[in-house]
């Protein structure tokens, strides 16, 4: 606020959708002197050079564009601005120095087509893939940028600022578990491929994905779901303060069970309570408490192998030990705080407490190495993990050019008890102990983040420091022993933007991530402490047309010898040095305002240092991947889409003597809305081909084998099935 003068000034202001949530990133701008600026993360805003009698012009992508005039009262008292919701239209899209048009299209296409499934959450991100192989409730295989990252090694995944990777985790470093997400409560993903974002760090090597759940229900919701193989859903979201008196709250509720398409009944049920309670303070900071709790329980065929098939022994959809399976529950609690300190200088913070237990049951050998009782083997833990993230965002200028530094710091503390790995038989009895310990594993950061605004370019150079303490008991030991080792470590990141125009950006990134080791590595291996990952990312969003949208990149990781502990054997194995690169396309076309078209290829080429020419395949490291589909939204109360995944053909060993066989699988869903009632039909794997989600090169014996065989083992995908729901909004 200041005071009327003649000459040009400054007016503030807070800009807030109609549930009173302050929006960050609107594009306030002055047409009559062309100063302009963006809100912070509390959504207000500084403008500068201007008088009264100026036009100005507020918008964001989603929301209905408002414009008005200046008068005296604008400079007299902060103004709050309340822009109302719409639907995202491509032609909408302009492409300025301050966007990320990939982060804004995935926004695009969460609204023409919303997740349904916690599966669909991670399929968002262009260029994913993941797989599930244990029943439904094990974490997803996810491939990005020709890492298998199995359940989360170097992609770090959050949840409101949560942390979702587990580390030093009985079945697998950075494991995560992704299904204590009710999908219907997300409304934004954030995410970033490759060792460029100082906000992220362990686990953040292939990339990183932030998932916001949302603030308010627009409305209350429930919904029953039911489909082949005895599959039930049932939904219910409801407003519970209703945004009265600067409050809102709302509870989620969800209820999964499932037989699942294989001859042994999965026996599949998960449980997911969701609370989010949001209120403005009289400083005008916001408050956000949220509580969630979810447990999931399930059986398993397990991977099956290939010669059993074509024995006859059992189908596609059989098992060789169908005891497989598990149970888990999380429970969270998350305090956000959120404001602005002075109009140029933004404060986030959130304080985390997570309360997690696992208990799983495989057996991918058979009868290896057990011919008697065979090589059933139980992974399980008891964690807890307390932790806070801060960050501070300023705006200024530097000789007369806008300049944003962003800083921030975090800590994270796992205390892991029980982190066990036993040979087990049918899933009751243990018959020895192969790991048995407690692990306290800590990680305290902090980085910094400087924008330098040009006229076309975006220069950010940024540093991120990260301090690490790992401890082990061994409880097999004979006498108590804690095993301990600290180490730090700093990454460098420059980003830098090129905005020529409204219909063209250029890029480039460059950066040193890392990905921890397991404790269980890192106390007896520490040269080998924390990997690091080299990345390179040049390239560019192009808008030729006001409906279409091209994203191309070229990119190149280079990743450190390490030494990675087998989860699932207890052992330590030594990993080289391995080198990625690739080519991301993306193409967006909005073919009417009802009728949407998205598509992302990948084409990858990943390769170990250390072995020779024809032995270097990384195994199942993806080398061609197409996602996309074609979307219908609100055409006479019609909405849904047609998508399809395909993955080529690729190494399953270091030879490429074994091959995990390619697929391309289509799904489709159709939706009918009468009132407040929807009616919904999905059908998932349209076509009906036989494909294998899952595919490893595993070594095993079957129960009547004299020796071993190596060979694709696999977990089948979904054949034909359908699902119909029913939802009724209030």
């Amino acid at each position: 606020m200041c005071s009327l003068h003649s000459f040009s000034q400054s007016f503030s202001g807070q800009i807030t959708n109609t549930n009173k949530e302050p929006l960050e990133n609107v594009y306030v701008y002055n047409l009559t002197s062309n100063s302009h600026t963006h809100t912070n993360v509390s959504g207000d805003f500084i403008l500068e050079n201007c008088k009264v009698g100026d036009s100005i012009e507020i918008q964001i992508l989603g929301y209905q564009k408002l414009k008005f005039i200046l008068n005296s009262l604008h400079f007299k008292k902060k103004t709050t601005f309340v822009l109302e919701a719409k639907v995202f239209l491509l032609d909408e899209l302009v492409l300025t120095k301050k966007m990320d048009p990939i982060q804004t299209i995935v926004k695009i296409d969460l609204e023409k087509s919303p997740v349904n499934s916690s599966q669909d959450i991670l399929r968002k991100v262009p260029g994913l893939f993941i797989g599930q192989h244990a029943g439904g409730g094990k974490a997803e295989q996810i491939f990005l940028r020709g890492f298998d990252i199995d359940h989360g090694t170097d992609l770090s995944l959050s949840v409101d600022g949560m942390p979702v990777n587990m580390v030093s985790h009985a079945h697998g470093q950075g494991y995560s578990d992704l299904h204590f997400i009710i999908p219907e409560t997300i409304q934004n993903i954030n995410f970033g491929k490759g060792p460029y974002s100082a906000s992220h760090g362990d686990f953040s090597t292939a990339g990183f994905v932030d998932f916001k759940t949302k603030s308010v229900l627009e409305n209350s919701e429930i919904n029953i779901g039911i489909g082949q193989f005895n599959t039930f859903r049932t939904l219910g979201m409801f407003n519970v303060l209703d945004n009265e008196n600067s409050q809102n709250a709302y509870v989620a509720l969800e209820y999964l069970a499932t037989d699942g398409f294989v001859d042994s009944p999965q026996n599949f049920n998960r449980i997911n309570l969701f609370s989010k309670y949001n209120t403005f303070l009289k400083d005008n900071s916001k408050l956000t408490l949220t509580a969630s709790h979810f447990t999931s329980k399930w059986d398993a065929s397990g991977q099956i192998p290939q010669r059993a098939i074509d024995a006859n022994s059992i189908s596609r959809f059989g098992a060789i030990d169908d005891t497989e399976g598990g149970e888990t529950s999380r429970t969270n609690l998350n305090f956000e705080h959120a404001t602005s300190l002075s109009p140029d200088l933004a404060m986030q913070t959130n304080v985390f407490f997570t309360k997690y237990d696992f208990k799983l049951f495989s057996n991918f050998t058979f009868f290896l190495d057990d011919p008697v009782n065979g090589d059933q083997i139980m992974q399980q833990e008891d964690r807890t993990i307390v932790g806070f993230n801060t960050k501070f965002k300023k705006n200024t200028k530097v000789l007369g050019t806008d300049f944003i530094l962003t800083i921030g710091t975090g800590y994270r503390n796992d205390v892991v008890k029980n982190v066990e790995l036993s040979h087990t038989l049918n899933r009751k009895a243990v018959l020895n102990n192969i790991q048995l310990g407690d692990v306290n594993q800590s990680n305290y950061y902090a980085f910094a983040n400087a924008e330098f605004e040009l006229e076309k370019f975006t220069i950010s150079p940024a540093f991120r420091l990260d301090y690490l303490n790992f401890q082990y008991n061994d409880a097999l030991l004979p006498t108590y022993k804690t095993e301990s080792t600290s180490k730090a470590i700093v990454n460098p990141k420059l980003n830098i933007t090129y905005t020529p125009n409204q219909q063209v950006q250029w890029f480039f990134k460059s950066g040193i991530g890392f990905h921890s080791n397991d404790t269980r590595v890192v106390v007896r291996q520490t040269n080998k402490t924390l990997p690091r990952a080299y990345g390179l990312d040049f390239g560019n969003s192009w808008k030729p047309t006001a409906r279409l949208i091209l994203n191309t990149t070229l990119w190149y990781l280079l990743s450190e010898e390490e030494f990675v502990y087998v989860g699932d054997a207890g052992i330590v194995e030594p990993s080289g040095k391995s080198e990625r690169f690739g080519l991301d396309l993306g193409v967006r076309y909005q073919f009417t305002d009802w009728l949407y078209f998205n598509t992302d290829a990948t084409f990858t080429n990943a390769r170990s240092l250390e072995e020779v020419a024809g032995q270097d395949f990384i195994p199942l490291a993806p080398e061609t991947t197409l996602t996309g589909g074609l979307f219908l939204n609100n055409y006479k109360r019609f909405s849904g889409g047609i998508n399809y995944k395909y993955i080529r053909d690729r190494a399953a060993n270091e030879d490429n003597s074994i091959v995990a066989v390619g697929y391309f699988v289509t799904d489709a869903n159709l939706n009918y809305k009468i009132k407040n009632i929807t009616l919904g039909v999905s059908i998932e794997n349209l076509f009906n081909v036989a494909w294998n989600e899952t595919q490893f090169a595993t070594e095993s014996r079957l129960r009547n084998e004299l020796n071993s065989v190596e060979e694709i083992h696999f977990t089948p995908g979904t054949p034909f099935s359908t699902r119909i729901a029913v939802s009724y909004t209030f």
